[in-house]
């Protein structure tokens, strides 16, 4: 005879364990899903689904009942503008993501971080999907090549900054060369001015010099005891020849 007291003990047990294990990871869940929903998003407002979502659902007018027709090219226009930044959201995520990864293994970022950055990939996913459909509803096709042509004018975009920036950094650069240019050439002057006073220096005082020995020698010249000596000897000495000569 079976025994079913003993066999419903285990059988109990087993259904309690399997019953609380299923309400712990409910609420484990739960708790997980109320925590990443009160997370700070990875990446601020979305402007341009925004403004995509605003041309496409626009309210009527008051004291009108239908709402004014938007142009197709007006929201192409929108939808790709919003596909650019998607594109630049998608490369972010990217570029993050392996080095976030390498921090969350080593113990440097939390888990909250990682569950935000999750959580961005997803959004990305679900915004990339719906712009898809929304290109195709626009136009039969356009969702295949929406991406490429969003890429090439993310790319167009980051050269023009890149133009911007070189052009500002180029019209520093002139200014600091003027500047740098405008002192050297005033040193040089100086140096210039200071070579130039340096040279006329000994030029005056070799031109005294030479003043003052044709003043010495006018003097010698012109009279003196030692002139008058010389003159008398040679006169006693022309007269004494004239004696001899007569005797």
């Amino acid at each position: 005879m079976v025994d079913w007291v003993s066999l419903t003990v285990p059988f109990a047990y087993l259904g309690i364990l399997i019953g609380s294990l299923a309400t712990f990871s409910s609420l484990y869940r739960k708790r997980k899903a109320a925590k990443s929903s009160t997370l700070e998003p990875w990446f601020g407002p979305h402007v341009q689904r925004d403004i995509y979502l605003s041309l496409l659902h626009l309210e009527p007018e008051p004291g009108k009942e239908k709402s004014p027709a938007v142009p197709d090219g007006v929201l192409k226009a929108a939808l790709l503008h919003r596909a650019v930044e998607d594109i630049r959201r998608i490369l972010e995520v990217r570029n993050a993501k392996q080095a976030l990864s390498n921090l969350l293994q080593r113990g440097s970022v939390g888990d909250d971080l990682w569950q935000r950055f999750l959580r961005a990939e997803k959004e990305i996913e679900a915004e990339l999907r719906d712009v898809v459909e929304e290109a195709n509803a626009l136009q039969s096709g356009w969702g295949q090549t929406i991406f490429q042509s969003a890429n090439e004018m993310h790319h167009n975009a980051i050269l023009r900054e890149k133009l911007i920036v070189i052009q500002a950094q180029g019209k520093s650069d002139k200014e600091w060369w003027q500047q740098e240019k405008a002192s050297i050439q005033s040193k040089f002057m100086k140096e210039l001015e200071g070579g130039e006073r340096e040279t006329t220096k000994p030029a005056a005082t070799l031109g005294g010099d030479k003043m003052g020995s044709d003043e010495d020698t006018v003097l010698v010249e012109s009279g003196g005891p030692a002139a008058s000596g010389v003159a008398s000897s040679s006169k006693g000495g022309t007269s004494k020849k004239r004696k001899g000569g007569k005797k």
